[in-house]
């Protein structure tokens, strides 16, 4: 996309978010759900296909655009973005990047549009950081597969028209090297979708477990035709993901810090405003230089990512420093607020049980440790 193309695009979401979505994440998070007039917007504006290839209905957007976006839509509530996340990333990703030719056109064009809501099926009650402990499996049955297993706590579970679904095919010995990956319509006989999650924070964000008794798959709906590929494709989804949410906290990061600068402007105590208290000063600095150094690092990142330099250490050790710093930009926030911090329909409040989730999904903290760890040490050898 042509750079004033982009510009045009980005003011457009940055004017939407903070004037149609902001007024309204009181009501999204007591519904539970995004506005169906928002997601109308949203898939008008292109935000369900803006990382997907243009030839499939996409923007194309690089990696830099990807997380310059992701700055401005994670200025409101997170689970405006979880709408469309998913499309434009790990599940989107596996098909442009994998998929076949019939497979990327069956499905692409309607996630672009937003007629189509794919959902990433990995998670498992005993596979979750560690994905080689999947026991969904997809056995070999004529010439198709039929399809056994359960995954949970899986975004857009209940909106879903289509399931990623990582499943073994090869024996539970060869660990994440058995997995595969299939494409699975919600509407096919033998997939249940559980009652929505309730969670601490991110309403509006809906995910569920789903359940596979019996599926009947054809050939074709093995990604990329091809068995045992799964896991490798998982990690590169996962890593442009990981860019994505580290940029969603630093915009998130920005709003919170607006809010805690509003409020100690006008709160008084002892006839004067906090904000001139300079404790009070020192920690709405620190959140700010946090903050700035977290956005230097997200777009140094997406360039390396976009240039093939690093697509793995990068992304981990951004994700991980971002997921962290925005849940303690949130922590001080409440300080900064005193009492009305730990009131309801305060967004800090809100925002402060939203940001805690980022430290787990798209690979735990503890995760990207272990791959920033073992990166550093296998290069030096």
């Amino acid at each position: 996309m042509e750079p004033d193309e982009f510009d045009a695009v980005l003011a457009a979401v940055r004017a939407f978010v903070r004037e149609k979505v902001v007024p309204r994440e009181n009501e999204i998070e007591e519904k539970d759900e995004i506005p169906a007039d928002l997601r109308e917007k949203a898939a008008a504006m292109g935000l369900f296909g803006y990382a997907l290839p243009q030839e499939y209905g996409g923007l194309g957007f690089s990696m830099t655009e990807d997380v310059r976006l992701s700055l401005e839509i994670g200025y409101t509530t997170p689970a405006f973005r979880s709408m469309f996340s998913i499309n434009n990333g790990v599940a989107g990703q596996l098909l442009a990047s994998t998929g076949t030719e019939e497979q990327k056109r069956r499905y692409l064009p309607r996630m672009a549009s937003g007629e189509l809501i794919a959902a990433f099926t990995l998670t498992e009650a005993e596979a979750g950081s560690d994905p080689s402990g999947i026991r969904t499996r997809a056995v070999r049955d004529g010439d198709g597969y039929v399809l056994n297993g359960s995954k949970r706590f899986i975004t857009n579970a209940p909106l879903a028209g289509v399931f990623m679904v990582f499943a073994r095919t090869g024996p539970q010995s060869t660990g994440a090297e058995g997995i595969s990956v299939f494409a699975v319509d919600a509407d096919s006989p033998g997939v249940t979708v559980g009652p929505r999650d309730h969670k601490m924070g991110q309403s509006g964000a809906l995910s569920a477990e789903v359940f596979f008794d019996d599926v009947r798959l054809p050939a074709s709906a093995l990604v990329g035709e091809r068995e045992e590929e799964g896991f490798r494709t998982a990690m590169r989804s996962l890593a442009r993901g990981r860019l994505s949410v580290a940029a969603m906290c630093v915009g998130l990061a920005g709003r919170i810090l607006d809010e805690s600068v509003a409020h100690a402007s006008v709160t008084r105590q002892g006839g004067r405003p906090i904000g001139e208290f300079q404790l009070v000063q020192a920690m709405l600095a620190e959140s700010h230089a946090e903050m700035y150094a977290a956005r230097a690092m997200v777009l140094e990142a997406a360039r390396a990512y976009d240039s093939g330099e690093d697509r793995r250490l990068a992304p981990s050790s951004t994700k991980l420093f971002c997921s962290e710093m925005v849940g303690r930009v949130a922590d001080r926030a409440v300080q900064v607020h005193g009492g009305m911090g730990y009131m309801r329909n305060v967004p800090v409040e809100r925002f402060y049980r939203d940001v805690r989730l980022f430290r787990i999904y798209e690979g735990t903290s503890e995760i990207q440790k272990l791959i920033v760890g073992r990166q550093l040490l296998r290069e030096h050898a």
